[in-house]
């Protein structure tokens, strides 16, 4: 597979050590940050402390990809609520009335969203006084009369502080109650996808949980001698999910794609009421973030658990103040866990490799990964004395779809995947593994964690169209510790040997061909 290169940029070296350096000092402010009570703040799968109690509030994944099937757009995906247990009835699952669900959009490397797209839920109860009943008969359409519960959204696009509501009263598609209330549930979330004024479309409803991976991983990692892998800890579960699919132009620097193809991207999540303040400011602003997701896994396995809850309340742009978090960044933990559990060698540091791909973006100039690749340095009308390091997921919309995507995405040479952007198919568990080993400074995987952790694969296949989710389960994930085994599990863990069969041969090696014109 040959590697896609970017055209050559002009850029300089990031003065890293200056802006990580510099702004230190406010670290320890963030140490005290309180909360008002009541207040939550995390994201991702129940990865920070506070989060457990304000599911809703918990943005669980962020996916952003150049879509396979509209090329010429852009897909942004972000899931909330994890681990939605299908026959979760009589309530089922909700987005928060009084919350805001963000996707934000960097496309000029500042850490501050130049494009916004926000989402506001509000209820619509048929008949509150007497039933029960999430539907009272068989839900065919999305206006259905059986469909007691129901929610619709406005949808509002932000530039800076200028706001325009693109949509209203939008209907979300519902939750899947099962298959003798929806039979044709595909036909209620079409119903769900509606048109862009100026192009492009959205979708706000239920939807299968696309992540995948072995969560056995906090056992010592995978029991201590990786006896504990194999096993799709999300399947069967659904999440709700907002998705757009968004042309280029209009997510590009100065609206030109072929100049300024990199944008960087996370969700937030604002809850109403909010008063969040530390030692630096205090706030008493109506809506406060208390959800923040970029790249996957940062908070989880990079964050320290004193800095978790703190860390989601931060815009990217702040990042580089919060010297704890860059410091496990350069010299991260998960590398001497893994050299004492299973003594494989915690590569050298400071880890520039893992500050180029979470921080700054991958390019020749910015660390010693020697690619160009997504950093908004290749941005030829970025002002690179404003480009600042920020946790963002960055994606180059000028590199095409691949035809047959590697799970390995760049550490296999398939330069759509993550950490470039991220794809539904993309085994980010595995890809970090081998990353925070040094996979892509040295361009080869580490023997040892080939297999990863057995699990390559969602257990249902994605869609090949706008929102490509697969549909939400409705068999009950609680079977008891002697079900049989779930579908998908077994094709996830064959798949796996496939992987080591591939890999016995020397290992994937990150390929930088040379940068084509």
């Amino acid at each position: 597979m040959k590697p896609i290169s970017t055209r050559p940029r002009s850029r300089r070296v990031l003065d890293q050590s200056l802006l990580v350096l510099g702004a230190g000092a406010l670290a320890t402010g963030l140490a005290v940050l309180t909360l008002a009570p009541g207040v939550s703040a995390a994201s991702s799968h129940r990865e920070a402390p506070l989060i457990a109690g304000d599911p809703r509030a918990d943005n669980t994944d962020v996916y952003a990809f150049t879509s396979p099937d509209k090329p010429e757009s852009v897909t942004l995906l972000a899931n909330w609520i994890p681990f939605e247990e299908p026959n979760g009835g009589p309530n089922f699952y909700a987005f928060g009335e009084d919350l805001r669900y963000n996707i934000k959009i960097d496309n000029d490397g500042d850490g501050v969203s130049d494009t916004t797209y926000t989402w506001r839920f509000h209820n619509q109860v048929r008949d509150a006084a007497n039933q029960f009943l999430y539907n009272t008969g068989q839900v065919t359409s999305l206006t259905d009369p059986d469909l007691n519960f129901r929610q619709v959204y406005d949808l509002v696009l932000s530039h800076g502080d200028e706001s325009k509501v693109l949509l209203s009263n939008v209907p979300a598609a519902p939750s899947r109650v099962g298959p003798a209330s929806m039979p044709n549930y595909a036909a209620l979330r079409n119903q769900a996808v509606r048109n862009l004024p100026g192009g492009g479309k959205t979708f706000a409803g239920q939807a299968e949980d696309p992540f995948f991976a072995d969560l056995r991983v906090f056992d010592l990692l995978y029991g201590g001698n990786l006896s504990e892998r194999g096993q799709d800890t999300l399947a069967g579960y659904n999440v709700n999910s907002v998705a757009l699919q968004i042309p280029k132009k209009d997510l590009a620097l100065r609206g030109n794609p072929g100049r300024n193809p990199v944008v960087g991207i996370w969700s937030t999540t604002d809850r109403e009421g909010v008063q969040v303040s530390d030692s630096r400011t205090a706030h008493h602003d109506k809506w406060k973030q208390v959800s923040r997701l970029g790249n996957p896994l940062v908070n989880e396995v990079v964050v320290p658990l004193k800095y978790k809850d703190a860390f989601n309340t931060l815009n990217p742009d702040q990042d580089r103040t919060v010297q704890p978090v860059v410091d496990k960044v350069l010299d991260p933990i998960l590398p001497k866990l893994i050299q004492q559990v299973y003594g494989i060698p915690a590569p050298a540091t400071p880890r520039k490799d893992l500050f180029e791909i979470y921080l700054t973006g991958i390019c020749k100039a910015c660390g010693p990964i020697k690619a160009d690749l997504n950093a908004h340095s290749l941005n030829k009308d970025a002002k690179r004395r404003d480009i600042v390091p920020a946790e963002e997921l960055r994606l180059n919309m000028a590199v095409p779809p691949t035809a047959n995507p590697n799970r390995y995405g760049v550490l296999a040479g398939d330069l759509a995947g993550f950490p470039n952007g991220r794809r539904l198919t993309d085994d980010v568990i595995d890809i970090s593994l081998q990353a925070v080993e040094g996979a892509a400074q040295s361009g080869q995987l580490i023997p040892a964690l080939a297999d990863g952790d057995k699990v390559n694969a969602n257990e249902v296949p994605f869609g090949a169209s706008f929102p490509y989710l697969a549909l939400p389960h409705t068999k009950s994930v609680n079977s008891g510790p002697n079900a049989p085994e779930r579908s998908g599990t077994k094709n996830a863990a064959a798949l796996g040997g496939l992987g080591t069969l591939l890999l016995a041969a020397g290992g994937y090696r990150l390929r930088r061909g040379r940068k084509t014109s």
